[in-house]
């Protein structure tokens, strides 16, 4: 149960510290926050806003298309069919439809009004209007800018570039331009609204006007398996919007009228062509006839053999309709190996054979999508070339069936031929001038019936595309889906700004701490310090802050120093082993982490309490404890028979001094501490430690005062403690807030485990406020300082 509540506690701890981590960068929250609001507002403040548009239309299928298409159907020139949503949204969406869209409206062209940030087109009231002398060719695929400054009712400025130097002409006159002249004339309802003002004129290909509509319309259905289709687009104009989606509708459903009026066009072409022949026939026909009775005076004619007659009559009926279809085939075969190219072929006018039929109007369908892709494209591109090896196919199997139908329409031709001869040899007993009149009067009928049947289907066409309606029926026209602009949306705006500035610090500090391999605080050193006391942790200073403490302070770092004396002094007391116990070392991982510092201000905080205190400075090979006694503050105490240039190397080195020779006493800011210096710097430190008048003096000074604390090499860098580490009670590792690394400390905590140095404990030092203690705050009572509500 125990061990639950410690790991239940430790996991709450946890916890408590990564929140911690961000609640006390909560300045850092707010002012990236606070940023990225302000980014917001000038976003929406100074980007131009987007209106919806949206239409909605019913795509017919072929059935409700027109009262008209059935004629088409009997002529089997169009095949009734539903419609293909998804093709049809393609067609709608064609690169093709958008270019005349913006030929139609003039989108090409733009009138900008500058602003300070943004220019806003003028689109509905333009207080000038733009008239190009070139040719639409050049206008169209032309990109070109210009400036006008409208002085007055009657000139203008003329500038190719924003600042540049302007030309003034007046309203109305030829202005030489790269793409040609152009004559400007006032539009003088809206003129006075922009007069003194700066205009930009931007003309750009239609092509990419084009191109970028087609990307920004979006085409869909409301609902799977619906023909209905909702056109939207988003606008910075709302007329504009609304303009555009009305053409595009329109265009989509006059190209799709102009697809059926051209196939109609082409049978009805075909029909005259027919006509012409017949009634060329018919009268000759009748010429011949005429021509027999006159000669031969015939009035009217009885027949002796009606049965054979009738026989003959219906052979040659049925004759006749083979021959009609023999002639139709043929005319068809004439015109698919006469076209050069491909073009649309007239639809199957009375042959019975449905395969011609289906494969002619598969080849119109493919000459019309051809026709329609080159309005875009070349004859190089792979979909016409791929239309292109289809249209062979088509044209190579109408050929194949049309002369399959030849030959077979040919010997049924014939076959009633031979039968028609039998039946006249039995009526050879007639008159020769009934059975000649009788022959012609049958070509006669036989023809007119032909020639009257092509003259309904004439008309029936003609109807047929008078009566054509659009391909889709229009339920909305355009119109705005809102008042309000769908873009940029103002909530979402905030909404993310405001995650992206909790987003950024959260990330940085996130990120940090992934990296951070470094000791902080006294807490981050407790979990790695493997049950080794810390001592505790002292603040980081400022410039202003003392480096020494001084009798009765009550500054932080006085406060933290007296937790360690008493974390210190507990150590002391509780291993005491009828020693004094009272040798203390300070050392570290590398220079620059405060062991000099801590060893110091140690000194001092067992001074203030009156007890005898020793300061030696045992890094001889980077002296620094002179920096700290050398102030203003200091007065170093008159002492007989000192050596004022002795060390402690002077002392190992040169056998003649004694301890009282190279102690130092001092005042310091009304403490009194001695010091022993570390001397000159040896030019063999290591050997020199290593003499046993170092031992005498430690046993010495032990005796001799209440603490003694020593100011060693660093133990990562020269091996100078490790030589005399035998002699402490005491060793303090200090280590540096943000500089020391974790791995560091594996070092002195092998050695201690190894048998090495004894004694063993932490220091942290330059710790910030943030990180320090208890809230960040050390010290009770009076002499407290209160931080300003910024440095929280």
């Amino acid at each position: 149960m125990a061990s639950i509540n410690e790991e239940r506690k430790f996991q709450s701890t946890d916890i408590r510290e990564i929140l911690s981590a961000y609640t006390k960068n909560w300045k850092w929250f707010i002012l990236s926050t606070a940023i990225a609001v302000v980014i917001a507002v000038l976003y929406l403040r100074y980007t131009s806003p987007e209106y919806g548009t949206q239409a909605k239309i019913q795509l017919l299928d072929e059935k409700s298309s027109g009262s008209g298409i059935d004629l088409f159907k009997e002529l089997e020139v169009i095949q009734g069919g539903k419609t293909n949503v998804e093709d049809e949204i393609e067609v709608i969406n064609s690169r093709s439809n958008f270019i005349e869209v913006v030929k139609e409206l003039g989108l090409n062209t733009k009138i900008l009004a500058i602003g300070n940030i943004i220019s806003s087109e003028l689109y509905n009231a333009p207080p000038v209007k733009l008239n190009f002398i070139a040719a639409d060719s050049i206008i169209f695929n032309s990109n070109y800018s210009f400036y006008l400054t409208l002085n007055s009712n009657t000139t203008f400025g003329f500038s190719e570039e924003e600042d540049g130097p302007s030309k003034v002409f007046a309203f109305g006159k030829n202005i030489p331009t790269p793409l040609g002249d152009i004559v400007i004339t006032p539009n003088i309802s809206d003129f006075n609204r922009f007069r003194g003002k700066t205009l930009q004129v931007v003309v750009e290909p239609v092509s990419l006007v084009a191109e970028r509509y087609q990307k920004k319309v979006q085409i869909f259905p409301p609902e799977d398996f619906s023909n209905v289709v909702n056109i939207y687009l988003e606008d910075p104009i709302i007329d504009k919007g609304k303009d555009i989606v009305n053409s595009l509708v329109r265009i989509y459903n006059e190209n799709a009228i102009e697809d059926k009026r051209i196939i109609a066009d082409r049978t009805s072409d075909f029909i005259n062509a027919r006509i012409a022949d017949i009634s060329s026939s018919l009268s000759s026909v009748d010429q011949s006839a005429q021509d027999l009775k006159t000669s031969k005076g015939l009035t009217d004619i009885a027949s002796e053999a009606n049965i054979n007659l009738n026989v003959g009559a219906a052979n040659r009926q049925e004759l006749a309709n083979y021959e009609t279809q023999l002639n139709i085939a043929a005319s068809m075969q004439d015109i698919i190996n006469q076209q050069d190219g491909y073009e649309v072929l007239p639809g199957n006018i009375g042959l019975n054979d449905p395969t011609i039929a289906s494969t002619t109007e598969r080849y119109n369908q493919l000459v019309l999508e051809r026709k329609r892709l080159l309005k875009s494209s070349t004859e190089k591109s792979p979909i016409i070339k791929n239309l292109d090896q289809q249209l062979e196919g088509l044209k190579r199997s109408m050929e194949s069936s049309l002369n399959s139908t030849v030959n077979n329409l040919g010997l049924q031709v014939n076959t009633l031929s031979n039968q028609q001869a039998i039946i006249n040899s039995k009526i050879y007993s007639t008159p020769r001038n009934e059975r000649a009149l009788r022959d012609i009067t049958r070509q006669q009928q036989t023809t007119e019936s032909l020639y009257l049947y092509l003259l309904q289907k004439r008309e029936e066409a003609q109807i047929a595309v008078a009566s054509t309606n659009p391909k889709s029926k229009i339920i909305d026209s355009a119109y705005a889906v809102s008042l309000f602009p769908v873009t940029p949306n103002r909530s979402l705006v905030f909404l993310a700004s405001l995650i992206l500035g909790l987003l950024v610090p959260f990330s940085v500090i996130y990120a940090n701490s992934l990296l951070d391999n470094k000791i902080h605080n006294k807490h981050n050193l407790n979990k790695i310090a493997d049950n080794i006391p810390v001592l505790g942790e002292l603040p980081k200073l400022s410039k202003r802050d003392s480096r020494l403490i001084i009798k009765d302070d009550r500054s932080v770092l006085a406060e933290s120093l007296r937790i360690l004396r008493t974390n210190l002094d507990y150590l002391i007391k509780t291993n005491k082993n009828g020693s004094k116990n009272n040798l203390i070392y300070i050392t570290s991982s590398v220079p620059g982490e405060g062991k000099t510092f801590l060893s110091s201000n140690l000194a001092m905080i067992f001074a203030s309490t009156g007890k005898k205190v020793l300061l030696i400075g045992a890094d001889i090979r980077n002296p620094k404890i002179y920096t700290f006694f050398s102030g203003n503050q200091v007065d170093k105490l008159k002492k007989p028979s000192r050596n004022k240039d002795a060390g402690l190397t002077e002392y190992i080195f040169d056998h003649s001094l004694s301890v009282d020779d190279i102690i130092n006493p001092m005042l310091v800011h009304h403490n009194t501490i001695d010091v022993i210096y570390s001397g000159r710097i040896p030019p063999n430190p290591a050997e020199l430690l290593m003499s046993n008048r170092v031992k005498e003096l430690f046993e010495k000074v032990s005796t001799s005062y209440d603490y003694v604390i020593v100011d060693t090499a660093p133990l990562m860098v020269v091996s100078d403690t490790l030589l005399i580490a035998e002699y402490a009670d005491h060793l303090i590792y200090v280590t540096r807030a943000g500089i020391t690394e974790k791995k560091a400390i594996e070092y002195p905590i092998s050695l201690r485990n190894e048998g090495k140095i004894k004694g063993l404990s932490f220091v942290v030092n330059d710790v910030k406020s943030s990180n320090l203690g208890y809230g960040g705050q050390y010290g009770y009572g009076y002499g407290k300082s209160q931080k300003k509500w910024w440095k929280l």
